[in-house]
C-alpha cells in the first residue's frame, strides 16, 4: 500500500498487487508496482505515471508544445524519466532530442520495468548518442545554466514543487524559467508541468501561472480534463491567439495524439478561476 499525499490532511491509498522495484536512488525513493491502473511509477510516494493514464498525461504535456512551436527540430527534455515525450518529439520530426536527467538509476529502472517509454535497447542507444535522442545523466539546472545549445522546445517534467526544501524546487523558479527562455530559437516554446488544478492542491499552479506571465510574452495553458495536472507553455514573442494557432496546426502535425483533438485544445485552454484571479 502506498500513501500518496494530495494536500493538507489528504492522502490517496494505492493498493499494490505486486512490487517490482522498491529502492532508494541517490535522489529519491522509487517504487514501481502493479496497481489497478497497470504498472505504475511512484517517486517519494507521488504517483508519476501509470500504464493506464500515462499517454493522457504525456500528450497533455508535449502535444501543445509541438503545435505552438514554429518548428520542432531540436528539443531539450529535463526530467521525464520514462522517455515518452522524447519519443513523441522524434515521431513529430525532431532530429535532436537532448534528454537530461539527474537520476540515472530511475531512468534505467523505468526502461527495465515500465511497458511504456524507453526499452532497455532504446535507452542504450540514447545513452551512446547514436540516434536522435541523446541521454545525459547530469543536473538539469546546471545544464540549462551552462549549455551553448539552442532549442525549439525546452520541456521540464519533474515531480510537483514542494512546500518543504527539495533539490528540484529551483527548477520551478522564475530565474530558471528565464534561463530556459534564453535557450530558445526563434518561435520556440518552454513548457513545464505546472501543478494540479483542484482548489485544494493548486498552490504550485498559482505560482507557476504568475511566473510564466512574468517571464514570457505569450503564455498558453492546458489543463487536462481527464487527468489531474495542468501545463504551461511560454513563447518569448507575442502570439495573438496561441490556442487557435495550435488548433490550426493539429491536422498536419507529425505526431497525431490519441487523447487530444481540436475541441480539447479549445476547452482546456482557460486556467481555473482561482488561478486567473490570483495574479491580479
Amino acid at each position: 500500500m502506498i500513501q500518496e499525499p494530495l494536500g493538507a490532511g489528504l492522502t490517496r491509498l494505492w493498493e499494490t498487487n505486486e512490487v517490482l522495484v522498491d529502492t532508494k536512488t541517490d535522489f529519491q525513493h522509487l517504487v514501481i508496482a502493479r496497481t489497478a491502473q497497470g504498472v505504475s511509477l511512484f517517486c517519494d510516494d507521488d504517483r508519476q505515471s501509470t500504464d493506464f493514464s500515462q499517454l493522457t498525461y504525456h500528450e497533455a504535456l508535449m502535444v501543445p508544445a509541438l503545435l505552438l512551436a514554429d518548428r520542432v527540430e531540436r528539443v531539450l527534455v529535463i526530467g521525464s524519466s520514462e522517455g515518452v515525450v522524447c519519443q513523441m518529439a522524434v515521431q513529430h520530426g525532431a532530429t535532436v532530442v537532448d534528454h537530461i536527467d539527474i537520476d540515472s538509476q530511475a531512468v534505467k529502472l523505468c526502461a527495465e520495468h515500465l511497458p511504456y517509454g524507453y526499452t532497455l535497447d532504446e535507452l542504450a542507444l540514447a545513452e551512446s548518442g547514436s540516434g536522435p535522442i541523446r541521454v545525459q545523466y547530469i543536473d538539469g539546472y546546471e545544464y540549462i545554466r551552462t549549455t551553448s545549445e539552442r532549442y525549439d522546445i525546452v520541456l521540464v517534467d519533474l515531480p510537483d514543487e514542494r512546500e518543504e526544501e527539495a533539490q528540484h524546487n529551483r527548477l520551478y523558479g522564475a530565474e530558471f524559467l528565464g534561463m530556459c527562455k534564453a535557450l530558445l530559437r526563434e518561435g520556440g516554446v518552454v513548457v513545464s508541468q505546472a501543478g494540479c488544478q483542484t482548489m485544494w492542491r493548486n498552490t504550485t499552479l498559482v505560482r507557476m501561472w504568475q511566473r510564466f506571465n512574468d517571464v514570457f510574452d505569450t503564455v498558453a495553458y492546458y489543463g487536462s480534463d481527464e487527468h489531474e495536472w495542468a501545463y504551461l507553455f511560454g513563447r518569448a514573442d507575442s502570439v495573438d491567439d496561441p490556442t487557435q494557432l495550435m488548433v490550426s496546426r493539429l491536422a498536419a502535425a507529425g505526431y497525431q495524439p490519441e487523447t487530444i483533438d481540436d475541441l480539447a485544445l479549445i476547452g482546456n485552454s482557460i486556467p481555473p478561476y482561482r488561478v486567473r484571479n490570483a495574479q491580479a
